[in-house]
């Protein structure tokens, strides 16, 4: 029989959810408190309900405010499409195109927060309760929501800013079980940014496109992102999160373009293994703020140079003496991971310094063994050709190589205020700088050579 705790949005007796699906979204909910009042009827009383977007365009003026629990908001496809390709497309050529915007059940996000505002202003889903216990089972599922522009230079420069003051779900309150799975986030300067999460899970899910992906913030515990397909603007993280414990990223396909892959900060006793990680700029994964006993294993690390022409005037700002990877803190294993740099010498910075791959900058106890490291370089050029395609471009700078040659890199820096720190076969004996009275060293073995 049906069920009086299911809701469609396109049934609900009062509004357009077309022209403010923000408006009725909040109704339903006021509807279910109202219906839902009484904390303990026969060993329940509150099972809470599923809010259903059917395929479609719904536009969304007004915040979504939840402060109950067990709510499902789920549509029927995450109908992510790339922005960015559409606003660097010639007119004339996007007019061939067989479609223009996002699909699937999408939410066009038309606020933002007013200048001086908190950020939560700016988000269309906003999670918030106080008291106890906490917001539990919160959950998001295969729907898109679309930020629409960024904004904030003249004229085509716009739409690149990764800037509009939109966040897609802002989670501003502590929270336990929160889920969110098969969303497509885009255009979002803020895709998903949680606080305080307890056993949360981020799977699956298409967020690309956006200023900053995922963002767990404040603190939190026992966590999980996973399987995610994430790509964030030149200046902001692709997964960042800070005050972490046991939290575990895994089997995540990271885009370039992020200011990071991963940037941790103060996070401890967590987990980043079997991701694929590509960047087109140094600081793939970043340790701040003492980040301790975290295990990074078996990581498919790349780094190579932006080749789309739109994109080429812009990076994160850091230069390769920062490394691919830079670690501060104590007592973590960073361990059989492929880490591959190819990347033409004209473009490295500065340009008379060797690249540094891993730099551990402060810490001790750090253990770095049985890395491999693939360092080439090759004369190459952005294909800025007016109609030249973004996939294309992009696939063949990744699929690359032959012609290379072997680029000198430093392998692993540890700088003189860390010590106790441990590199096995992660570098040659002169691709390893290190002070070796205070750390432990066993060089990768150099066909040819005898070893010491």
């Amino acid at each position: 029989m049906p069920s009086s705790n299911v809701y469609d949005v396109t049934a609900w007796p009062a509004g357009n959810p077309h022209d403010d699906i923000g408006a009725v979204i909040n109704e339903i909910i006021a509807e279910i408190k109202h219906r839902q009042r009484v904390a303990d009827v026969n060993d329940g009383g509150k099972p809470g309900a599923l809010i259903y977007i059917p395929p479609g365009d719904y536009r969304l003026k007004t915040q979504v405010v939840i402060d109950i629990s067990f709510l499902r908001i789920a549509g029927s496809g995450h109908g992510f499409t790339s922005s960015s390709i559409r606003f660097n497309t010639p007119p004339e050529e996007l007019r061939q195109w067989h479609e223009v915007w996002p699909g699937g059940s999408r939410v066009l996000v038309e606020l933002a927060a007013p200048a001086g505002a908190a950020a939560e202003a700016g988000a269309a889903f906003l999670v918030k309760r106080s008291g106890n216990p906490r917001i539990n089972s919160v959950e998001f599922a295969d729907f898109c929501i679309d930020g629409l522009h960024f904004s904030g230079a003249p004229g085509d420069e716009a739409e690149n800013t990764y800037r509009n003051g939109k966040t897609g779900i802002h989670v501003a309150s502590a929270n336990d079980s929160l889920r969110i799975t098969g969303m497509g986030l885009v255009y979002l300067e803020h895709g998903i940014v949680s606080h305080h999460a307890d056993a949360s899970a981020i799977e699956s899910n298409f967020i690309a496109e956006c200023g900053n992906c995922i963002e767990l913030r404040g603190m939190g515990q026992a966590s999980r992102i996973a399987n995610n397909l994430i790509g964030a603007g030149y200046d902001g993280h692709s997964i960042y999160a800070e005050n972490f414990g046991g939290l575990l990223v895994s089997g995540n396909n990271v885009f370039p373009r992020g200011k990071s892959s991963i940037a941790l900060s103060g996070v401890v006793r967590s987990s980043i293994s079997g991701n694929r990680l590509h960047s087109f700029y140094p600081g793939m994964l970043v340790f701040s703020g003492n980040c301790s006993e975290n295990l990074v294993a078996s990581n498919h690390f790349f780094r190579d140079r932006e080749p789309w022409a739109p994109m080429t005037r812009y990076d994160n700002g850091l230069d390769d003496q920062f490394g691919l990877l830079h670690l501060n803190g104590d007592n973590n294993s960073v361990m059989a991971n492929h880490i591959s740099e190819s990347i033409d010498t004209r473009y490295l910075k500065p340009a008379d310094e060797k690249p540094v791959i891993i730099r551990i900058v402060s810490g001790r106890g750090n253990y770095v063994a049985n890395n491999h490291i693939v360092a080439t370089t090759e004369s190459s050029q952005a294909n800025d050709a007016p109609n030249s395609d973004c996939f294309a471009t992009q696939v063949e700078a990744i699929l690359a190589t032959r012609n290379l040659t072997a680029l000198e890199v430093i392998a692993v820096k540890v700088e003189a205020g860390a010590s106790h720190n441990t590199v096995l076969d992660s570098g040659s004996d002169a691709e390893v700088m290190m002070d070796r009275s205070v750390n432990a060293f066993r060089g990768t073995p150099v066909p040819g050579q005898m070893a010491s």
